[in-house]
């Protein structure tokens, strides 16, 4: 019997019909809670077909073990950085993904993270659940300024919310889309550091490299101004924990709202779990009904559909 290793957990905790599909195949599933460390694979890979994974590590070594029966990665979402999909194309592994399943969601918390940070909301609520009605003045967003680092699906989601809000919004992005900034009214920065230097909100976007590993640190934090905020619905590992921690308590930026972390989960001294004005969320940005069946079902009929020899959905890569 095919065997599927499945260790994304939005995919076994959410029902939907992403669970039919893969019962009407009749494939044999080897659970696991992810996301799991590159050890942790290791432990599982040898006698499965395919991985229907999430955030885990599957590196060379992972790849590797996993032969000659591995058939097929199918990554549920969209990143693939904790993949090594150069390896899997010299290893001759199709990589699928499911772009295009979740912008709407992930926007969405980035404006509940926004409107949180700039009305002081956990602070409020806590304080009321207590018992204090502790009354504190916030802000609107109405008129501020947001800087879109990665003008992509998600990044002109949050764009077309910023601008029913009245934003006044700037992006920048590699590959410029300039019809939908000219229908959105975006204004192309010419760099991030223009971005930084003048936006009162800045949302980050872009894919995790090597380039961009790090992008938010001591250094892109003091060209900020005091009273700005950074949101991340992107990778945690964008930003420098201990530097953005030591930014937030000492009042050299606003706030900061994530839904990743560089570490998931966090270890209990992780810096941001303490830091002032830090709103974390467990990454749980697309994880909504909608979006969840949305991305399993893509994921699952990408598996079904490269092991049955036919084209995935969507491809990360060539495989001849």
């Amino acid at each position: 019997m095919t065997r599927i290793l499945l260790t994304t957990t939005s995919f076994q905790d959410i029902p939907g019909p992403h669970h039919q599909q893969l019962k009407d195949a009749r494939y044999e599933l080897v659970i696991a809670r992810g996301p799991l460390p590159e050890a942790e694979m290791l432990k599982l890979v040898g006698d499965v077909d395919a991985f229907l994974c999430g955030d885990d590590e599957i590196t060379r070594a992972v790849i590797e073990k996993a032969l000659p029966r591995l058939k097929v990665i199918s990554k549920y979402g969209i990143g693939l950085d904790k993949v090594d999909v150069k390896a899997a194309t010299e290893l001759k592994i199709p990589v699928t993904f499911c772009p295009g399943v979740n912008h709407t969601t992930v926007s969405e918390h980035c404006f509940m993270l926004m409107l949180a940070l700039l009305k002081n909301l956990m602070e409020q609520a806590n304080a009321a659940r207590a018992g204090e009605w502790k009354r504190m003045t916030g802000h609107e967003i109405l008129g501020k300024s947001i800087g879109i680092i990665g003008l992509g699906r998600i990044g002109k989601e949050v764009a077309i919310r910023a601008r029913a809000f009245g934003m006044e919004i700037s992006a920048f992005d590699v590959y410029w889309d300039q019809g939908f900034a000219h229908a959105c009214e975006v204004k192309r920065a010419k760099s991030i550091e223009e971005i930084l230097e003048n936006c009162d909100i800045i949302s980050l976007h872009t894919n995790l490299t090597d380039s961009t590993r790090n992008m938010i640190n001591k250094d892109s934090l003091s060209r900020m101004k005091s009273n700005a905020i950074i949101l991340n619905c992107a990778r945690g590992e964008l930003v420098n924990s201990v530097d953005m921690a030591e930014a937030l308590n000492a009042g050299r930026i606003a706030g900061y709202g994530t839904d990743v972390l560089d570490h998931e989960p966090p270890a209990k001294d992780h810096p941001l779990l303490t830091a002032k004005n830090c709103i974390v969320t467990p990454h749980v940005g697309s994880r909504t009904f909608e979006s969840v069946q949305r991305q399993a079902g893509m994921a699952a009929t990408n598996l079904i559909n490269v092991l049955q020899g036919k084209p995935a959905l969507a491809q990360a890569n060539e495989v001849r």
